[in-house]
């Protein structure tokens, strides 16, 4: 009879022992009951009924971190490019996560891609580099309303890097370079004339001044074709005599002007 009341007493012990399930802070878990929800069990002890219930999931209710993996992407401009980009997420209902979509973190992950997709080919590619705030927020925008339904939101979105292709990074690199020549040129271009019309200007006292201007004239013209047939795009330029004097006539006679001018 002893032996017989220990049995029992174990089993009402073993029992309650198996009837509670602690759940750490900052999870949470769903419970079917026969296979139907029946709660969701908050951090501490809960009550469990092991023979007619279920934990089916149990998952963290913090901030979680997605991170998506570089994309293939397409802009308005046609340029293809690769972008990637990490999440900030948080599971707010874990009954609808779990019931309303199949795999939340999943499908947040799907949803994000699509939308980056979707926002890059609005985008022209200069936009996607000066722009990443704004793309930042329109894809927090977006994915904050699509995922509402699942029980989830999504908190932040960040844009890691923007990457086009390999021939249209060469592509803009030759056209930055073009742009730096071009820049060089015309600042050297202008400093040549305002050395010939502050020579212009110091020889107006000398009877010969024009003479000398013409050889300074020439001896830059010179250096300058020197310099070009030196360069890996060599091309042969053309100057006619009488096009030169007459600039030179023209700047000598304004460079007159403006001495007597100011002399008046």
């Amino acid at each position: 009879m002893e032996t017989i009341i220990a049995l029992v007493t174990l089993f009402i012990v073993g029992g309650a022992i198996g009837s509670t399930k602690i759940i750490n802070q900052g999870d949470e878990a769903l419970v079917e009951r026969l296979g139907k929800y029946n709660r969701t069990m908050q951090p501490g002890m809960n009550l469990f009924f092991p023979f007619v219930e279920t934990i089916v999931w149990q998952e963290t209710t913090r901030e979680q971190i997605l991170d998506i993996p570089p994309q293939e992407a397409i802009t308005k401009d046609s340029v293809s490019l690769k972008a990637d980009a990490v999440v900030y997420w948080q599971l707010l209902d874990l009954k609808k996560a779990y019931y309303a979509i199949d795999d939340v973190e999943k499908a947040i992950a799907s949803l994000v891609t699509t939308t980056l997709r979707s926002r890059i080919g609005q985008m022209e590619l200069k936009e996607t580099f000066s722009s990443r705030k704004e793309i930042n927020q329109a894809l927090l925008q977006e994915l904050d309303e699509a995922t509402e339904s699942w029980g989830a939101k999504v908190t932040r979105v960040e844009i890691q890097d923007i990457k086009p292709s390999a021939n249209v990074l060469e592509s803009m690199e030759q056209e930055k370079v073009a742009a730096i020549k071009k820049e060089a040129s015309k600042k050297e271009a202008e400093g040549t004339v305002e050395y010939i019309k502050r020579i212009s200007e110091a020889l107006q006292a000398y009877p010969n001044s024009k003479e000398v201007l013409q050889f300074l004239l020439a001896q830059k013209y010179v250096e300058a074709n020197l310099k070009l047939g030196d360069s890996n795009n060599s091309k042969i330029l053309f100057m006619d005599p009488k096009a030169m004097s007459g600039t030179l006539a023209n700047l000598m006679n304004t460079s007159t002007e403006t001495k007597n001018n100011s002399e008046k």
